[in-house]
């Protein structure tokens, strides 16, 4: 396992992040009685993965709970990272937000502390000074935010310290590309890349939208008029499927799996401090990890890049996976 400086922070964390949305919420993955939650975390920690990432929004707190209680002892072995919900940034939801989740996750002090989604409602300027107060108390170490486009991150960074910035990024979605990397990097930002594998797309198991099951087929990818789809627009359905086609094809020409190739790419993106991953077998975590391990050359890069340009070009620089036009959470 490689380990790299998350940020500004002193936190050096594994490349490839368990992300614990899946340990707590079977109402949006699905009940699956070969899952094994604590097998798969255990797995995780043998393999070198020391970076766990949760929220308070993950199965309304169920996630934490399976988390604490599965890491146990080995809490001290680890960093955690949870998030707190948009809807309780005012200082004292914050405050009260933050000592829920430690006390679901039966620790003391967060190892990074992220906002989870921008917010409106409330000044940049009062949900920092709350977050510095819980740092100085030690209850959290670290500052972090998620889903914070150019616009809001200047904002942010203007009210108080930011060391990550967890961002939707994969070879299907390379929005943050435009602006937000750069950003991101010129500031000493750490990117926490999530949904690498696009839940499940950059896996090779389906092959058409009509394939995919309706919760994972909500993004900008997915035709407006498919059930659940926010974003009101065309989609871009084809463009995504023959890329996913073309992937396919080179990941068995250089004899890798998909979903190891798209790890790849992802961790050599420069500016990309880790990748968040869920799985609920440790059969799923086995096969992330691998895609720690590749290195692709310069030109395997070039070629990956090249299959998925046309994709990027019609997405274009809106890094909401699931919202258009001023409807887009992420500015």
């Amino acid at each position: 396992m490689q380990y790299r400086r998350l940020g500004s922070s002193d936190l050096n964390v594994s490349v490839i992040a368990f992300g614990a949305w899946q340990l707590g919420d079977p109402a949006y993955w699905g009940v699956d009685d070969r899952a094994d939650a604590a097998a798969t975390v255990h797995a995780a920690l043998d393999g070198g993965v020391n970076f766990f990432d949760t929220a308070e929004l993950y199965g309304q707190g169920q996630s934490e709970e399976a988390l604490g209680e599965i890491l146990g002892a080995k809490r001290k072995d680890v960093c955690i990272a949870s998030k707190v919900s948009p809807d309780h940034c005012a200082p004292s939801e914050l405050r009260a937000a933050c000592e829920n989740s430690l006390r679901r996750l039966g620790t003391d002090f967060l190892d990074l502390y992220q906002v989870h989604w921008p917010f409106r409602h409330v000044p940049f300027d009062d949900a920092c000074a709350e977050l510095l107060r819980l740092r100085d108390e030690g209850k959290i170490r670290w500052i972090g935010v998620s889903n914070f486009g150019p616009t809001d991150l200047r904002a942010w960074l203007s009210a108080g310290p930011c060391v990550s910035n967890q961002l939707g990024y994969s070879i299907l979605f390379r929005a943050i590309e435009y602006e937000t990397l750069p950003l991101c990097r010129d500031c000493d930002i750490g990117v926490m890349a999530y949904m690498p594998l696009m839940q499940g797309l950059l896996s090779g198991r389906w092959t058409s939208a009509d394939d995919v099951p309706q919760n994972r087929r909500r993004t900008r990818h997915f035709a407006g008029s498919r059930p659940g789809v926010r974003h009101g627009g065309p989609g871009c359905e084809k463009r995504t499927f023959d890329a996913i086609a073309q992937l396919k094809d080179v990941a068995q020409e250089w004899e890798m799996s998909l979903s190891a190739m798209a790890i790849a790419w992802t961790l050599a993106r420069p500016g990309i401090a880790t990748a968040a991953l869920g799985a609920r077998k440790p059969e799923q975590l086995l096969e992330n990890l691998r895609g720690a391990d590749l290195s692709l050359t310069s030109s395997m890069l070039e070629r990956i890049d090249a299959i998925s340009d046309p994709l990027k070009q019609e997405l274009g620089p809106n890094p909401d996976l699931w919202l258009s036009g001023s409807d887009a959470r992420i500015r």
